[in-house]
């Protein structure tokens, strides 16, 4: 009896689960809309991902869009500028020694170009020139020493040396008026080294040399900022130049300024079909031309014999124009034939007195 009892009693329990269980589940209406909703909420949080996500990326574009116009352009300063490198001997004159050179400041490299500077009733080259002893029979030589200012040790030491050397300062080195007024009042007579395009592109003048590219106004702007470097020159020659110096219509705003402003010209010859004399000719310019090279072969042998045939260009023509450089070989060579010249002979003069001579007076 108990056990059917209880058989009964389970038999009840089963159905009531039975009958309950359907209203455990929602129904058919309540479980779509939970789906749905669901659902809903899911695209929901996608969208707004995703919406999130293309902002942050636009942020961070827009970000770093502005950081990278923030970083500045990489100021001339920073930018050291290249030794002058070796050139071939038969195209350029030898570059000026590389141990102390001091580079000039960025503000001097691009300092506005000088304003055009009114005519003088005196010539500068005649207002400024050296003067030279009485002309005899004994021949006469000009020594032009050039790429000074870079190197103030070797500088300093040609301006030590007797006058009166005619001294060339390049235009784009630094402290130039206090360099020059010391070699001015040593006795030595001025030059403006102006540099110009060589024929090798891989060699550069400087930050402001003339090139054939450009037109001519661009031409006399550079070249009234190396006019405005200091004062009291008597013209000037050319650093390098090989392909300008061969260019005319290049060469022709030069010479016409030169003229304009009482200065003479004299060619270095750094290539034989330079156009600076003929131009110098035709414009009525004051001028002289490099006879002898003294340094190409910078040693002492080579040197020793450049000055030898110095020597036999005045004998044979009665004056000749050198053109060297300060390298300390040079200079040694230099100061010995100082000394040992009058001996033989020979009579130093700036290189205004052998433009006087020449009757190459414009």
């Amino acid at each position: 009896m108990d056990q059917k009892l209880h058989d009964f009693y389970a038999l009840l329990h089963r159905r009531d689960r039975a009958v309950a269980a359907p209203e455990l589940r929602p129904p058919p209406t309540r479980r779509v809309g939970t789906i749905v909703l669901t659902a809903a909420a899911i695209v929901a949080v996608i969208v707004a991902a995703i919406w999130l996500g293309g902002t942050i990326g636009r942020t961070t574009l827009a970000t770093s869009t502005v950081e990278l116009r923030r970083d500045p352009l990489p100021s001339v300063a920073s930018v050291a500028l290249p030794p002058v490198p070796v050139k071939p001997a038969s195209v350029e004159a030898p570059p000026p020694p590389q141990s102390a050179m001091v580079v000039p400041s960025a503000a001097e490299v691009l300092t506005p170009p000088a304003k055009p500077v009114p005519p003088s009733q005196t010539a500068a080259w005649i207002r400024y020139a050296i003067p030279a002893p009485p002309k005899d029979a004994r021949p006469r030589i000009a020594i032009v020493i050039d790429d000074l200012g870079l190197d103030r040790r070797r500088t300093e030491r040609a301006i030590s040396l007797p006058g009166p050397l005619t001294l060339s300062f390049l235009a784009y080195a630094s402290d130039l008026p206090r360099q020059t007024e010391a070699a001015h009042r040593a006795g030595h007579e001025l030059l403006l080294h102006v540099p110009m395009e060589p024929i090798g592109k891989l060699v550069d003048a400087s930050p402001n040399e003339l090139d054939v590219s450009l037109s001519p106004d661009e031409v006399l702007q550079r070249l009234r900022w190396d006019f405005g470097r200091f004062d009291g020159y008597v013209g000037i020659n050319n650093h390098m130049g090989s392909k300008f110096t061969a260019d005319s219509a290049s060469m022709r705003p030069v010479m016409e300024e030169l003229r304009r402003r009482g200065l003479l010209f004299l060619d270095s010859r750094t290539i034989g079909s330079t156009t600076g004399i003929d131009l110098a000719r035709e414009l009525g310019v004051p001028h002289a031309a490099r006879d002898v090279f003294l340094d190409n072969d910078v040693s002492t042998a080579a040197i020793s014999a450049q000055f030898a045939e110095l020597e036999r260009v005045a004998k044979r023509n009665g004056s000749a124009v050198a053109i060297g450089h300060p390298h300390d070989q040079t200079l040694d060579v230099l100061q010995k034939w100082l000394d040992e010249a009058p001996g033989r002979g020979f009579v130093l003069v700036p290189v205004t007195a052998i433009v006087k001579d020449r009757g190459m007076t414009g």
